[in-house]
């Protein structure tokens, strides 16, 4: 998830400054729809700051299973560096491995050749011989 700073979105300023004038001094407001939310007033203006409060968390963090989620696992034990490959195992893992060459096996269909279009490669008494297409039959 990409984090914007605060400074650079302009709806987390504005929330804040509508949290900001809403409190007007008072303590945080109690958490959106808490027993201690639905006992204050409908006018209490504590009452909107939770709603805004519980809308941005909403918005910059989803829901709070995938929240919860999230963090389990971010603080998941990770495998230690020391047991990671490193760069020059990664790079000789990467290293383009020769082709394994065209073999025809006994038993199977003759086997396309690539690069020659129209030629097959047969197995006729134990060696490899390419025929053009429709040959093997002659």
């Amino acid at each position: 998830m990409t984090q914007i700073s605060r400074a650079d979105d302009p709806v987390s300023l504005w929330a804040s400054a509508r949290v900001g004038d809403l409190l007007d001094g008072h303590d945080e407001p109690p958490r959106y729809g808490a027993p201690e939310w639905q006992q204050l007033p409908n006018g209490d203006p504590r009452k909107a700051a939770a709603m805004i409060a519980a809308a941005e968390m909403w918005r910059k963090f989803g829901d709070e299973e995938n929240l919860v989620a999230w963090l389990r696992d971010a603080s998941r034990n990770r495998e230690p560096l020391a047991t990671r490959k490193t760069l020059a195992e990664l790079d000789a893992a990467a290293r383009a491995t020769p082709a394994i060459p065209v073999q025809a096996a006994d038993g199977w269909p003759p086997v396309r050749i690539p690069g020659r279009p129209g030629w097959r490669r047969h197995l006729v008494d134990g060696r490899q011989v390419d025929l053009p297409r429709g040959e093997a039959d002659a």
